[in-house]
């Protein structure tokens, strides 16, 4: 950490799981990891935000339902774009339940409702899974059903971590084939975008700021998707044409450079992209607010970037 800008608050709660022990994820099985994320969220996080509408829902899926969980501060809303939240977890962990903290915030900051998806999770469903999840819910979204209270006129993937990933690659299947709304912009946090390549941050970081390299492998491991695959390394792939950009990075993360890289890349493809790097904080902070109450300030600063891009695109 000596050569590294650690917060006091990142460097106290590191602290505490050290001393606390207990497993790695790649230490023990997807279930124990799961269920340790699933009791991180009341411990480490803020509590949810009051909303007028949070209300779960479904899909059709290409294996089966897909759980939803709608969110909006307004009551009553007419013709809106939409956010397509897709939360992280290395595609193995995570739930509707482990973001929805994050989710209400994000609802009520941007003034837009918000459409969380519960994809399915590996080893149990392993690559293409998820993607195909992620692609079926944005296309029912963008279809203007019943269900929804309101008419999308554009949809905004939104993700961290493994949702980062998936937002962009949910982004690029509705490019290639578009669905009945445009993909207006995409905000992929923290996101894993490279499988392959070898990174500096990944060194720097490799241990002891919560996402560790082995548990990176363990990750892709469990996942399965094949290296160089459009749908899982999309750093690698023709960026033309991608919607604006919001990528967000955090300073103590293993993936932090490659993030950078996509956003360089973006930049040299035309696109408009918006950065920004929580310097100083780790992988995950979207999620651990109560621990590190520093990111707040981060989410906070993510929230005007966004609305920045929204604005853009003519969609507030």
């Amino acid at each position: 950490m000596a050569d590294l800008h650690v917060r006091d608050d990142v460097r106290k709660f590191l602290e505490m799981l050290e001393q606390m022990g207990g497993k790695a994820a790649h230490e023990g099985t997807p279930a124990e990891a799961r269920m340790a994320f699933n009791m991180m969220t009341p411990l480490g996080d803020l509590e949810p935000v009051d909303l007028a509408v949070i209300t779960d829902m479904h899909c059709d899926g290409p294996a089966g339902r897909i759980p939803l969980r709608y969110y909006d501060a307004r009551a009553d809303r007419g013709d809106s774009p939409v956010i397509l939240f897709l939360h992280g977890g290395g595609f193995v962990i995570g739930n509707l339940d482990t973001h929805h903290p994050f989710c209400t915030s994000l609802a009520k900051a941007l003034d837009l409702p918000v459409v969380a998806v519960d994809y399915r999770l590996a080893p149990e469903h392993p690559f293409p899974a998820a993607p195909d999840d992620c692609e079926a819910a944005a296309r029912w979204v963008a279809s203007n059903p019943v269900a929804l209270p309101f008419t999308p006129t554009g949809l905004v993937p939104c993700g961290d971590s493994a949702g980062g990933n998936l937002a962009i690659v949910t982004a690029r299947a509705l490019q290639k084939e578009p669905a009945d709304v445009p993909v207006v912009a995409q905000f992929p946090i923290y996101p894993v975008v490279d499988s392959q390549g070898e990174y500096e941050s990944f060194r720097e970081c490799s241990e002891g700021f919560l996402l560790t390299a082995e548990t990176m492998e363990w990750f892709g491991k469990q996942y399965a998707a094949e290296a160089g695959n459009e749908r899982n390394d999309v750093l690698h792939e023709d960026l033309d044409g991608t919607p604006p950009t919001l990528v967000v990075t955090a300073g103590l993360d293993p993936l932090r450079d490659q993030g950078k890289a996509y956003a360089a890349k973006l930049r040299n493809a035309g696109v408009s992209v918006r950065e920004m790097t929580a310097d100083g904080n780790i992988h995950g902070f979207i999620c651990i607010r109560k621990m590190i109450p520093s990111s707040q300030q981060d989410i906070d600063q993510m929230f005007v970037l966004m609305n920045e891009t929204l604005e853009e695109v003519g969609a507030k």
